[in-house]
């Protein structure tokens, strides 16, 4: 993956050069409330190179989410592979930083990464999953054309809720 492009945004491959960007994302204890930790210096710093790794490994992970306007970076959004009721499936994924969060960045670029992994990949479904409590990140799997799929009890999120869509049902 070069580079996806939209009306507003480019995702690209992070690198450490996006440490501070992403820490404003993840080290913002708002934007993560709905996560099961928060995030210090090393885990952001894990978080890159996790994703660096899965670039290798799998050809995606989480991008870098700029604007492109400015080449800033807002966020981060892409596919994953991630342990969703026992089973590891394909995840679209999405942060955004608290300033540029109700602008419809997140939603634009989780349907350009969905759009992607349907042309770059094999898998009949794509997921997301989040806390239950976490209404803004299903709505905008909602948003891309997911459906609610289920929730069930799991140590981190005490619920877990889970959005799909399949290859059939892709607009």
């Amino acid at each position: 993956m070069s580079k996806i492009e939209t009306e507003r945004l480019f995702l690209r491959e992070m690198n450490m050069d996006d440490y501070d960007a992403l820490n404003a994302v993840l080290g913002d204890k708002e934007i993560m409330q709905h996560y099961p930790y928060d995030f210090d210096e090393e885990r952001v710093k894990g978080w890159i190179e996790r994703n660096m790794q899965r670039y290798k490994d799998n050809g995606f992970g989480l991008w870098a989410v700029c604007l492109k306007e400015t080449g800033e970076m807002i966020g981060d959004c892409g596919l994953t592979l991630q342990n969703i009721d026992g089973e590891m499936l394909p995840e679209i994924g999405y942060h955004i930083r608290k300033d540029c969060q109700r602008k419809g960045y997140a939603k634009e670029a989780a349907s350009a990464a969905l759009k992607w992994a349907f042309e770059n990949t094999d898998y009949p479904s794509f997921y997301s999953y989040c806390k239950y409590t976490n209404e803004p990140s299903y709505k905008t799997a909602e948003a891309i054309g997911m459906h609610f799929e289920k929730e069930y009890p799991d140590e981190a999120n005490k619920i877990t809720h889970v959005s799909v869509i399949h290859r059939a049902e892709m607009r």
